[in-house]
């Protein structure tokens, strides 16, 4: 049975947790502080980030981006990405425009996390990355029932990951209210079985990271 390493708020770790679900495969959940002393996350991971998908033979896998694409060629049934090359590439350009997005997130939180409050130039350069990348998703989504042709895909995750992290780390975005069709598939997906069962929430980081 595969192990996941993972942390509550993470929505990288999150990908993984349903793109898991949404195939049938059973794991078992470890769910750990990546910055706190106690991790053991350098163990299977030299990047030393969340999260890690250990293998029964003992081997790991990290970067949600790899592990999805390898749960994928792995265990193609169901599929969580389109028949055609068209829409495999837009579900992957999806994935692309969401993972920056939440990149430029958890840089401004750390930033914040300085005693002066971090520098404001460097957290507007991140503000920007996220308005811009939002705004293409929302573009690309429209009002779709699906982001990426007729079925449920690893667009859908990405995007409904993303928003869902807003209402976590960065409420202030208010994304729902610039996007409504955003929030509306986000409603929709949050029903799944998938989603409800992955739903993220703050974690306590007891070491000092800056």
């Amino acid at each position: 049975m595969f192990k996941l390493l993972s942390a509550t708020p993470s929505p990288y770790a999150r990908k993984v947790r349903i793109a898991l679900a949404e195939k049938n495969l059973s794991f078992e959940l470890v769910t750990e502080v990546p910055w706190d002393s106690t991790t053991s996350t350098p163990k299977y991971n030299p990047l030393e980030k969340l999260p890690v998908l250990i293998l029964d033979d003992g081997t790991s896998l990290y970067e949600s981006s790899y592990i999805l694409q390898y749960l994928e060629l792995k265990h193609p049934l169901p599929p969580l990405l389109p028949p055609d090359v068209d829409g495999v590439l837009r579900a992957r350009k999806l994935e692309v425009l969401c993972d920056g997005v939440l990149d430029a997130v958890v840089l401004i939180f750390f930033e914040r996390q300085r005693p002066d409050g971090g520098s404001n130039l460097w957290i507007r350069r991140q503000q920007r990355k996220i308005d811009g990348g939002v705004r293409a998703v929302a573009r690309m989504v429209g009002e779709r029932e699906w982001c990426v042709g007729d079925s449920f895909s690893l667009g859908d995750v990405a995007v409904g990951t993303m928003v869902r992290y807003f209402d976590v780390r960065y409420p202030e975005l208010q994304c729902r209210t610039l996007y409504p069709n955003l929030a509306d598939l986000s409603e929709r997906l949050e029903q799944r079985p998938s989603f409800k069962a992955s739903v993220p929430y703050a974690q306590t980081i007891s070491d000092k990271v800056l």
